[in-house]
C-alpha cells in the first residue's frame, strides 16, 4: 500500500486504485474461504446460502476502507457516496446478472455478483472523497 504523506497537513493521502486493489485482493480471499466452507459443507449435504458469501466478501474487502477512514478525519460525504455507489452498482449488475442468467435469479446469485463487483467501486469513490477533500 502506497502512502503519501500531504504537504502541510498531517492527513494521510492514499491513490484510488490502490484501494481499489487490495479490496478485489481480499475479496478473492474471502470469495475463496467461501468456496473452501462450500466444500466442506457440501460433504455434509448442506450448502451455504449466497448472503454468506456477501458476509464473508465484505468482511474482508471493505477492511482497506476502514482503515482509510480511520486514518483522518471522517468524511461523511465520502461514506454516503461510497453507499450511494455501493446500492447502485449492485442493483445494476444483479438485474444484468439476473438477465443474462434467469435460472439462477431465484438463488439471489445476482446480488451476490452485483455486491462483489460493487465493493471495489464503492472503495474507489470514497478513496477519491477522501483524497479530494485532503488536497482543498
Amino acid at each position: 500500500m502506497a502512502d503519501e504523506k500531504d504537504s502541510g497537513s498531517d492527513s494521510i493521502r492514499q491513490r484510488p486504485w490502490d484501494l481499489v486493489v487490495e479490496t478485489v485482493l481480499l475479496e478473492l480471499v474471502g470469495l475463496a474461504f467461501l468456496g473452501i466452507a462450500t466444500l466442506v459443507a457440501w460433504l455434509f449435504g448442506w450448502l451455504p446460502d449466497p448472503t454468506l458469501g456477501m458476509l464473508t466478501t465484505s468482511m474482508l474487502g471493505l477492511w482497506p476502507a476502514v482503515e482509510l477512514y480511520r486514518a483522518g478525519p471522517p468524511r461523511r460525504l465520502a461514506v454516503v457516496a461510497a453507499v450511494l455507489a455501493l446500492a447502485t452498482v449492485t442493483v445494476l449488475v444483479a438485474a444484468v446478472a439476473n438477465w443474462a442468467l434467469p435460472a439462477s435469479a431465484d438463488s439471489d446469485v445476482g446480488i451476490l455478483i452485483g455486491y462483489v463487483v460493487a465493493l471495489p467501486v464503492a472503495a474507489a469513490v470514497f478513496a477519491w472523497f477522501i483524497n479530494r477533500a485532503n488536497v482543498a
